[in-house]
């Protein structure tokens, strides 16, 4: 700056006062962000499907992976149930489990379970993308012991099961009933979500806490999913949406836990009451407890201690519950949509990542999947 041809000193040190003050705001790398959005780092991709998607999954004792692909969404020429050998590039070899014969018994696998005799439960859906014959869900049950029971099929029929019943995953109590219980969330295709009650002696089923508050959908429910808002909506689905879906039961077989997909709010009632078939639908929905707040849960897996760990759309997350109800982040990524399928073995949790919210369904007919599909292993601090 001039002033009558002579710098005015003045100025010149304000300039310098001002370029000194400034500098280290315009020096930053970028503004600052939420500190959520980058991923945890803690998930590994421990293999990625092409033309098939993973959802129910479980870890036998000697760490091997077991995998169900269901068909219901879309069809697929490989194994039903599989062995998985995974390879260090992502490269899955998977083996018919537990034989090639077993397969044709399988319609389409969702939801698993390991119970403490250390047999396999499965889900089956009973209904192939594309097909126009009517479902024939079923409870199947795989003994991967030495000398074990092989395999064993339980259908699943009306009344336990609704025309719009969509069987998902599925909870093992050997506490309760002469040869146990087994008890499966029916999402429902329409607005008719409940539990269902399975005698694993006779094979029989009821159906239990029908379209109750603790099974059904939240009116009104919103949830954002890949970045756009969503709600509730039977007539018009937009999201992956549904009743009751998430389960779990805690290491005695006495507390059973559950979450419908549309909700944030997680639900508990004890076994006993449950499998008592000559409890009313009135002591039934007033042994149920409001857990509280959690997240827009899918899978759940129980740790020893009997906290859960719970797969979270919205955030791409996997939240820890303690026993006392505490809230904690273990991990998330923007790789994690729609986490589906949870197993914890030691100190590692497998995944699967199916995209379900993706699916044509949700979108008007549009495919927005993006292959491959996912199988993530997270390690635990």
């Amino acid at each position: 700056m001039r002033q009558n041809g002579k710098t005015t000193g003045a100025a010149l040190a304000l300039c310098t006062v001002l370029a000194l003050a400034l500098a280290p705001w315009h020096a930053r790398a970028a503004d600052s962000v939420d500190h959520g959005a980058a991923p945890s780092g803690n998930v590994t991709i421990a293999a990625r499907f092409a033309d098939m998607q993973p959802s129910g999954i479980v870890v036998l004792p000697d760490g091997s992976v077991i995998l169900g692909f269901p068909r219901s969404a879309q069809d697929h020429s490989g194994p039903r149930l599989a062995r998985l050998t995974p390879h260090a590039d992502g490269r899955p070899d998977l083996t018919p489990y537990p034989d090639a014969a077993t397969q044709a018994r399988l319609i389409s696998p969702l939801g698993m379970t390991l119970d403490t005799r250390g047999r396999i439960w499965i889900v089956d859906e009973g209904t192939v993308a594309g097909s126009s014959a009517p479902p024939r869900p079923a409870l199947v049950m795989v003994d991967p012991t030495p000398g074990g029971e092989g395999v064993r099929i339980l259908p699943l029929h009306a009344p336990a099961i609704r025309p719009d019943s969509h069987v998902n995953d599925v909870r093992i109590d050997l506490t309760h009933g002469r040869a146990g219980l087994a008890f499966i969330t029916d999402t429902s295709m329409a607005d008719h979500p409940a539990i269902v009650v399975v005698d694993l002696a006779s094979g029989t089923a009821r159906r239990i806490l029908d379209a109750d508050i603790s099974t059904r959908a939240t009116p009104g429910f919103a949830m954002e999913v890949d970045g756009q808002m969503h709600r509730f909506d039977l007539v018009h689905p937009a999201m992956g949406q549904g009743g009751a879906d998430g389960i779990a039961i805690s290491p005695d077989s006495s507390v059973l836990y559950w979450q419908p997909l549309s909700s944030r709010r997680l639900y508990s009632a004890p076994t006993a009451l449950l499998g008592d078939p000559r409890a009313t639908p009135a002591a039934l929905a007033a042994g149920v407890h409001d857990e509280g707040e959690t997240g827009v849960v899918d899978g759940m897996a129980t740790a020893p201690d009997g906290s859960l760990y719970l797969t979270e759309l919205e955030r791409h997350a996997i939240l820890h519950r303690a026993t006392d109800g505490t809230l904690s982040m273990v991990a998330h990524d923007p790789r994690l949509i729609a986490p589906d399928g949870l197993a914890l073995h030691g100190d590692t949790l497998w995944l699967t990542i199916g995209q379900w919210s993706r699916l044509p369904v949700f979108h008007n007919g549009q495919d927005r999947q993006e292959r491959p599909w996912l199988l993530a292993r997270i390690r635990l601090p």
